[in-house]
């Protein structure tokens, strides 16, 4: 028997025939339909108590046609015979519009390999079951003269594209997201989790690590700047991660010379590995892209050396090379993205990550991050809830969050040590890591 809110999905077999007639209705050489639709809900919560209970279902219908060597592009949010005609009309007109240009190519079909990322417990979940959840960090919160803020969302999204030479591929997921800050007052501290069973989210495990990080966080005193060892739990390195990913790991940013990835060379210690698997169900797996290609996985750097970059239909075509299965939707100025990552775990326990650092940063995650030269791998932001001095292999106090500017690179060529446990950090707007923490040997902390 489904669920309710699994049943409020559309069936994947109407979704089909509703591509496969504007697949037919098209007078374009070339036409691709993707859509996606998505069910979520949000629970916010404040002060202690829950101020806001949000939810969300939609539908995009995207067209893309290629017609005399133009490209057109036009969307919709409804699946209707009405709608059909008029996405398609547009994309057409829009085509008609443009000058003869380069053409993204259309890949032809392909079997993706099936990975399951649906949890009926997630996609059923109701308010009363956020509410529950919450109410743990809230109460326990209270009960030591905190205030507990954050939100917790799950959701159900289905994902269907297909074109006209053939592809037609399918995938459905679920997702559930808890992130909180709780606050003490004089510091505070942070945790999320994220997983595709709602039922894998630990309410008393969160809140325990929340609170007890935002108890020995108060009264910050700050700390000289300079370059530190420090170590980055996963929040942070995941963060790092992601970065790395929309600077470097695209053959598009090797393509424009602006790629910190020296293929075949070490760019960073040698206990580092890091690959891309949308495969992987112990990530967010999806089978294929946005392109309607199947997903590969692609291993970036292996043992501090850089291996690899992913592609999409128009960086391969420009290299004569196969896609990696990591286009956006096409076109688009972005060119691919590795959007389900893995950092190898060593074989430290994360709290033993401290031993052996005479003086020392431990940061539990960073915020406001920018890039400040790609290239080099150069970022800059704040560190944020919770960061303390390391002293002979202790943590002794809280300090005040410092600003940061530093190569990834050369951070990472100074990795000491990796935690033997990893942590599904999911992204902010696409994709997700998991990644352990790290004990590295210098990072520059500026202000």
């Amino acid at each position: 028997m489904k669920s309710m809110k699994a049943a409020r999905l559309t069936e994947e077999a109407e979704v089909k025939e509703f591509i496969d007639r504007l697949l037919q209705a098209s007078r374009a050489a070339q036409t691709e339909v993707m859509v996606t639709e998505w069910d979520s809900a949000l629970t916010r919560f404040a002060n202690n108590g829950i101020h806001q209970n949000v939810a969300e279902r939609d539908v995009s219908v995207r067209v893309r046609v290629v017609k005399d060597g133009k490209t057109g592009v036009a969307t919709i949010n409804q699946m209707n015979e009405a709608a059909a005609t008029d996405v398609l009309k547009r994309a057409i007109a829009i085509a008609d519009l443009q000058p003869e240009g380069e053409v993204v190519p259309m890949p032809g079909p392909a079997k993706s390999k099936p990975v399951e990322a649906w949890s009926d417990a997630t996609a059923a979940a109701t308010p009363e079951e956020r509410a529950d959840f919450v109410e743990t960090i809230c109460a326990k919160a209270k009960r030591a003269g905190l205030q507990a803020f954050g939100a917790f969302s799950t959701g159900a999204e289905q994902l269907a594209i297909a074109n006209s030479l053939g592809v037609y591929h399918y995938h459905r997921s679920t997702e559930a997201t808890i992130n909180s800050v709780v606050m003490g007052e004089a510091g505070s501290g942070y945790a999320d989790r994220g997983a595709v069973d709602v039922r894998e989210l630990d309410k008393d495990e969160l809140a325990n690590e929340v609170i007890d990080k935002t108890q020995r966080n108060q009264n910050a005193q700050p700390i000289e700047p300079g370059v530190y060892e420090v170590v980055l739990e996963e929040y942070a390195v995941a963060e790092m991660l992601e970065f790395m990913s929309y600077t470097g790991f695209s053959a598009l940013a090797v393509e424009e010379d602006r790629s910190f990835m020296r293929l075949g060379e070490r760019i960073t210690g040698e206990q580092v590995t890091i690959w891309d698997d949308g495969l992987d169900a112990s990530g967010l797996p999806a089978p294929f892209d946005f392109e309607g290609v199947p997903k590969q996985r692609v291993d970036l750097i292996n043992k501090g050396v850089a291996t690899a970059v992913v592609y999409d239909m128009m960086t391969a075509a420009k290299e004569g090379r196969r896609s990696t299965g990591h286009g956006l939707p096409a076109p688009n100025t972005e060119g691919p993205y590795a959007v389900n990552l893995f950092m190898q775990p060593g074989s430290v326990a994360k709290p033993d990550l401290i031993s052996g650092i005479k003086r020392g940063i431990w940061v539990t995650r960073f915020w406001y991050v920018r890039i400040v030269h790609p290239k080099l791998s150069i970022i800059t932001g704040m560190t944020r809830d919770g960061t303390f001095l390391i002293e002979n292999g202790k943590i002794t106090r809280p300090v005040k969050d410092l600003r940061f500017t530093q190569s990834m690179l050369e951070a990472l060529n100074g990795t000491l040590a990796a935690g033997k446990t990893t942590k599904l950090q999911i992204g902010e707007f696409i994709g997700a890591s998991r990644v352990p923490a790290l004990h590295l040997k210098a990072f520059t902390f500026t202000s």
